[in-house]
């Protein structure tokens, strides 16, 4: 393994609300969950959220290089 760098385009096209609906209703892939440890088990992302902020769970690159970050939605 190596270590490996990505950036983030600010300058990149956005998609509307109404885009992404209909990007998840075509999708053919099916949402599979792993069942061995719980996300918070893991303990790999470190974060430290300040009140009223959200903890990052979980970020990876998806096989079409676009960076996937998983969020608790509930803030602390």
């Amino acid at each position: 393994m190596a270590i490996q760098s990505m950036q983030l385009d600010p300058n990149a096209a956005a998609y509307t609300d109404d885009e992404i609906v209909g990007k998840i209703n075509a999708a053919t892939a099916a949402i599979t969950r792993e069942s061995a440890l719980s996300q918070d088990d893991l303990n790999i992302v470190k974060t430290a959220p300040a009140a009223g902020e959200f903890a990052v769970k979980n970020i990876h690159r998806d096989s079409t290089g676009k960076l996937d970050i998983e969020y608790d939605d509930v803030a602390v």
